[in-house]
């Protein structure tokens, strides 16, 4: 497997065995590494990987970081796979590949207070390519890529892909500010405007503020459910 080729500021880092990208890059953020590690683990079954960020805004504002990794790997697959492949992104992290879910972005961050500004923050993504075993029609909510016509697409060029596009983003939004990647962002949002359970709160998924916090309606009451509640917690 050849060394995938990132933008500079950007280093790719060889994960083996079952190590989890998100936790590796965690762990290198305390031991005081840099940001702009690209931790990745890929086998047969799964495309994972992680960046570690260092962002120079209060947490609730660098979860931007989220969103702009989403729209990296929308983009990215976009750009590799046939053009009748659908993705569309969930406010808490899952990946839907026409229609059914296929991965996962996961966040985490040095400090879990919204309004302090943490020392690093990484975004970890997890993709299944294909099912290790099974049929594909046991669970229809669930697919691989392997499965909506994607079985040509190299991992190393949608590691590489996944990179570059989320760096796209990133700079758009240290450029322009949010408009850009809040617009792209929901026209690629999943459910909203249907019913959901987001944050313990059921009720419509009306939309996202200025910082991606999610819009919960029931009956009379909207209710803010911030990004940040979406961290994995460090133990």
């Amino acid at each position: 497997m050849s060394e995938p080729q990132l933008p500079p500021l950007l280093r790719a880092d060889r994960l083996h065995g079952r190590t989890a990208p998100l936790e590796r890059a965690c762990a290198m953020a305390v031991a005081g590494t840099d940001a702009g590690i690209v931790p990745f683990n890929i086998s047969d079954e799964a495309f994972r990987a992680a960046i570690l960020f260092a962002p120079e805004v209060p947490l609730e504002d660098a979860m931007a970081m989220l969103p702009a990794c989403g729209l990296g790997f929308q983009n990215a697959l976009g750009s590799l796979a046939p053009p009748e492949v659908a993705v569309h992104l969930e406010w808490t992290g899952e990946i839907r590949v026409n229609g059914a879910r296929c991965g996962k972005l996961s966040v985490a961050a040095s400090n879990m207070d919204a309004d302090v500004e943490p020392d690093w923050l990484a975004v970890g993504i997890d993709v299944t390519l294909r099912y290790p075993q099974g049929s594909p029609g046991d669970n229809p909510n669930y697919t691989a890529l392997m499965e909506e016509g994607c079985a040509e697409v190299d991992p190393t060029l949608l590691l590489e892909a996944w990179a570059r596009h989320t760096l796209y983003w990133i700079n758009r939004w240290s450029d322009e500010g949010v408009a850009p990647l809040h617009a792209e962002w929901r026209s690629l949002a999943y459910n909203i405007g249907e019913e959901v359970e987001l944050g313990g709160t059921s009720g419509v998924f009306v939309g996202i503020d200025e910082r991606f916090g999610a819009l919960v309606r029931s009956g009379e009451e909207t209710r803010l459910i911030p990004l940040s509640e979406l961290l994995v917690k460090q133990t």
